[in-house]
């Protein structure tokens, strides 16, 4: 069995490293604190990031990033605007490897996706990404879960299934890369969306019409740039997209929640020690939208909302006084 390095210590790395290790496999995971390391090694435990979950004892954690990268396969989990930077740190030992992207987001200078940006980097590896609908809390507790497995190659692909896919832990494989990621990143920002509803108490009707608008417009951009619309029926789109407009569990929905509930965007992001993708992801993506002339109602207003200072009463009368239209995905 080929051994794992999982580079990013957060909540998700962490229930990555901790699964695979608690399935016999050879897991090191890299974390930046030092305070990180010492809690996993000694007392089996990331109080941080994932606080009251034991880890596996056979779980070994460094803060020296190119141990972890000599492993056969790395699992890249550190925060979608800062992939750039990890992959530059440790290109010279992917070479040849796989590398299995499961840092969910868009590039907010380039507007490139993460597989495009590890391509950039480190062109000879082969990449994949893993991503669906999951909370690091559920799979770290062992219960079940699926996701979705991208890879150009299906052949690598399947090979990778055997090391990743365990049976508490599915994999569903695919190989529209761009679909899968467009869905695993653009459900964020459809979550602060319907975050802001139930911070607003508009209900659960409101809520359920912009989950729905919300896999309309991703599957737009998604045909758009190339992706299959099928796949965005899968755990990478339906799936991700469903769970995280669903629960306060979600970073992103709670972010909305509380700007519905009326906080701050300095007071909320002040109060939290991880990053909530969303707030970048609005942006680059509609950078994307318009570059693919490509309408995206719903994300614009999170964007304007997030990054504007436009009122979100405004943002929602500006929605709901939009045209009536026929309902279709590709218009």
């Amino acid at each position: 069995m080929q051994s794992l390095g999982v580079i990013g210590a957060g909540a998700w790395g962490t229930a990555l490293a901790h699964l695979y290790a608690s399935n016999g496999r050879d897991v090191s995971i890299w974390a930046l604190e030092s305070d990180v390391v010492d809690a996993i090694n000694t007392r089996h435990e990331n109080d941080i990031y994932l606080k009251g979950i034991p880890l596996s004892p056979a779980l070994k954690a460094s803060s020296d990033i190119q141990d972890v990268a000599s492993k056969d396969i790395l699992l890249i989990v550190s925060p979608a605007q800062y992939l750039r930077a990890t992959l530059e740190q440790i290109k010279d030992q992917v070479s040849g490897k796989s590398l299995v992207i499961c840092s969910k987001g868009i590039e907010l200078d380039t507007g490139l996706l993460m597989s495009q940006v590890a391509e950039e980097i480190v062109p000879d590896a082969h990449i994949a990404v893993l991503t669906g609908p999951t909370f690091a809390s559920d799979i770290a507790k062992g219960l079940p879960g699926a996701v979705t497995l991208a890879m150009s190659n299906e052949d690598q692909a399947d090979s990778l299934l055997k090391t990743l896919g365990v049976p508490l832990f599915r994999p569903y494989t695919t190989t529209d890369v761009i679909g899968t990621q467009l869905g695993g990143a653009i459900k964020n920002v459809i979550a602060i969306a319907c975050g802001i509803v139930h911070g607003k108490k508009l209900g659960e009707s409101a809520r359920a019409a912009l989950l729905t608008r919300g896999i309309a417009e991703i599957a737009r951009l998604g045909v758009a740039m190339g992706a299959k619309k099928d796949t965005l029926l899968g755990m990478c789109g339906v799936g991700d997209l469903t769970l995280t407009c669903s629960s306060i569990q979600s970073r992103n929905f709670s972010l909305g929640a509380a700007l519905g509930e009326g906080q701050s965007m300095e007071e909320i992001l002040g109060a939290r020690n991880a990053v909530t993708e969303g707030v970048h992801t609005a942006k680059s993506t509609l950078a994307l939208a318009r570059k693919n002339a490509v309408d995206m109602p719903i994300t614009e207003a999170v964007n304007k909302c997030l990054n504007e200072g436009m009122p979100l009463d405004q943002a929602i009368e500006e929605m709901l006084n939009r045209p009536f239209k026929y309902e279709m995905v590709s218009k």
